[in-house]
């Protein structure tokens, strides 16, 4: 038996699969599922007769998304409250998805801009602009010819760029703007915080219509502020806080004993200041969330 007709050959591709699944779908248990799809398809294929097991399987991945996602749309129009993607714990230090380039394309701004292309649009991009896939192969996954294809990545380029969602600031910026965040939700003291947020900063909370949050975004830094050190201090008085890195950039798990309640992340400008805070309290997006191990 070869290792195109073993497990292994699927095994060293499953994680590209889920990095591009998830960025599509904005969901880690959707993407699960679509690559677990994929690996169906792929064990029942004659994988002989497969030139490029690669290609073949980022293009039945990319389908298999791409079909979720017409579902999705249907049934996030009845969606109660904010909707945000389900948060993803990342690594820094030890996941090759560290660098800069790659982390800033799992930020939740850039998945929520994500949204607002079209799943061809948003597929393509990904496709070439982060995994690098010629467009040749961009073709055959989409059934489109290559002429179609670089205008689907040129129209989204222009929207990402438009957009600036791709910033990740340093370590150091981000540890201060998550100091000062800790501090005002203890002491109800915003003066530190105010100074790293943008005047048009945005608070979002999903709840998805199970726990109490936020209905509708929160906007400005006045309004901002306000909550943070007249609610949601009082709110989060009860959970720990730990530090932890989520979606390419460092935020912070929500504990209640053992059950984890929420999380925390940051979007950034090009001069480091926060313009966005998401939160995520809908229990359905933190399955797969852990407490971090303190240091």
């Amino acid at each position: 038996m070869t290792e195109r007709n073993t497990p292994t050959r699927f095994e060293t591709v499953r994680p590209t699969l889920l990095g591009l699944a998830y960025r599509i779908l904005g969901s880690r248990a959707d993407a699960e599922d679509a690559v677990q799809d994929t690996y169906l398809k792929w064990n029942a294929a004659d994988q002989a007769e497969i030139d490029n097991p690669a290609a073949w399987l980022t293009t039945v991945c990319t389908r298999q998304c791409l079909d979720h996602l017409r579902s999705a749309h249907r049934s996030r129009t009845d969606y109660v409250g904010a909707w945000l993607p389900e948060p993803m714990q990342t690594d820094s230090n030890q996941d090759p998805e560290g660098a800069v380039a790659i982390a800033s394309s799992l930020t939740t701004a850039f998945l929520l801009m994500l949204e607002r292309l079209t799943p061809k649009e948003r597929a393509a991009y990904l496709l070439h602009e982060i995994f690098d896939v010629d467009y040749r192969d961009i073709a055959q996954a989409l059934d489109l010819q290559e002429t179609a294809c670089r205008k689907l990545v040129s129209r989204a380029k222009s929207h990402v760029e438009r957009a600036r969602v791709r910033h990740v600031t340093s370590a150091d910026n981000q540890r201060r703007l998550l100091s000062a965040f800790e501090s005002a939700l203890a002491t109800g003291q915003t003066g530190a915080l105010a100074a790293l947020l943008t005047d048009d900063i945005v608070l979002s909370a999903d709840g998805g219509g199970k726990v109490p949050t936020v209905a509708q975004p929160i906007y400005g830094k006045a309004d901002v502020l306000a909550f943070i050190a007249e609610k949601l201090g009082d709110y989060w008085a009860d959970y720990a806080k730990v530090e932890s890195d989520i979606n390419g950039g460092l935020g912070l798990v929500l504990t209640d004993g053992d059950a984890i309640v929420g999380t925390v992340g940051f979007a950034y400008d090009e001069k480091g200041r926060a313009t966005d805070i998401f939160i995520m309290r809908n229990p359905d997006k933190l399955t797969r969330i852990t407490r971090p191990t303190l240091q």
